[in-house]
């Protein structure tokens, strides 16, 4: 069995993955979902990353799953302790260097977002309730704005500091109707940062909340194929 260690994007918590973690541990896995200091406007990623490693410990079998601005740490992660496998769901792809402020205008998130949103004649929104949440069932939806978290501009200004990729197997999950990230958007940026072609799935940001059993069955594929291939 793994060790799932599930890191939540920006203005979020472990709330973000109630949905998964009993599915999780209901086949056997130890999950841990650390809480990140979001709020503190001294916390960049170095203490992100402190953070998880704080919460996993010597624990074996690491899976890490990343989501959107958690991908971030999670990278760093993998580069600092032995990893079955980085999963990356609607990321934020980093590149060395490149601080995640700077990601957005990089990517060409912004237009992206605003062309997806002209194109399925809608009006452009940053209303959580059509941007991430509109393929979450209602009652989990009206939960969640009471998990909202502070998030700080601290993590945004430190440039991603590895040289390269970590040397770790890595799978990227995207969502077909995602409205922040865009499909065809985030197409492009991973095959341009990673060389690979994402995997999809039917939800739009928010896949944990929205399709959890897809989201876990996706994880355990890509967790059997890599131990499968492991020497």
């Amino acid at each position: 069995m793994a060790t799932y260690v599930l890191i939540p994007g920006a203005a979020s918590g472990p709330w973000y993955w109630h949905r998964v973690v009993p599915l999780l541990t209901a086949l056997g896995h130890d999950v841990i979902t650390p809480d990140l200091p979001t709020s503190d406007e001294h916390a960049g990623l170095d203490r992100y990353v402190e953070v998880v490693l704080g919460a996993v410990g010597h624990r074996p079998e690491l899976v890490l799953v990343g989501q959107s601005m958690g991908a971030l740490t999670a990278t760093l992660v993998a580069a600092r302790l032995p990893t079955q496998l980085l999963a990356l769901v609607v990321p934020m792809v980093p590149q060395p260097g490149e601080a995640p402020g700077q990601w957005w205008g990089a990517t060409g998130q912004a237009q992206a977002q605003r062309d997806l949103a002209v194109d399925r004649g809608r009006e452009p929104s940053d209303d959580p309730l059509v941007l991430l949440l509109h393929d979450v069932d209602p009652a989990i939806a009206t939960e969640s704005a009471r998990h909202v978290r502070p998030q700080s501009e601290a993590p945004f200004g430190q440039p991603w500091p590895l040289p390269s990729w970590p040397a770790v197997p890595t799978r990227v999950l995207v969502g077909r109707h995602d409205r922040l990230f865009p499909l065809a958007f985030q197409q492009r940026v991973v095959s341009e940062r990673l060389g690979q072609a994402p995997d999809i799935i039917n939800t739009g940001h928010l896949p944990a909340l929205a399709r959890p059993d897809e989201l876990v069955t996706w994880l355990e594929a890509q967790r059997h194929h890599v131990t499968d291939v492991s020497p």
